[in-house]
């Protein structure tokens, strides 16, 4: 039986000739969206894995959109918590109150995403963020769609 357009992307991000559902993959990511609400719980099971450093600080965008403005002392400290992990990991595509919007929306306004991207983020909205992928000035590419898809 064929593929469905998704694990056609799964697969070629995995390497693999095909993919079911069900399956555990291992595929590579083109970007790691977090936000003010989910990345304050990622980053501090980083510090409790005494994680040094980010995988790729070019593949990670943070976006504080939930409770910025700040609603109370707690909303801030979520926020400032991504801050300083941005700041501190060099993190490409950090954006700060006032260059940033609905993450979801962000992304492919900033060129972030191109259809045929494999995108993770604890949101679940997330996947949204390619539905309405333009032409991206990030490097060209008009999609990352497999060419069989």
């Amino acid at each position: 039986m064929g593929m469905t357009m998704t694990q056609k992307i799964l697969a070629a991000h995995a390497g693999l000739d095909h993919v079911e559902a069900g399956q555990l993959i291992e595929a590579q990511l083109d970007l790691v969206l977090g936000n003010d609400i989910t990345s304050p719980v990622a980053i501090k099971e980083m510090e409790k894995m005494k994680v040094d450093g980010v995988f790729d600080k070019d593949k990670i965008a943070l976006v504080p959109d939930h409770f910025v403005p700040n609603k109370d002392i707690k909303s801030a400290e979520h926020c400032k918590c991504v801050r300083e992990f941005a700041r501190r990991n060099e993190i490409t595509n950090y954006f700060e109150v006032g260059e940033m919007g609905i993450e979801h929306a962000l992304l492919p306004e900033k060129g972030l995403t191109v259809a045929g991207d494999v995108v993770i983020g604890a949101d679940s909205h997330t996947c949204t963020c390619l539905l309405y992928t333009s032409p991206s000035p990030r490097d060209g590419l008009l999609s990352r769609m497999p060419s069989s898809a």
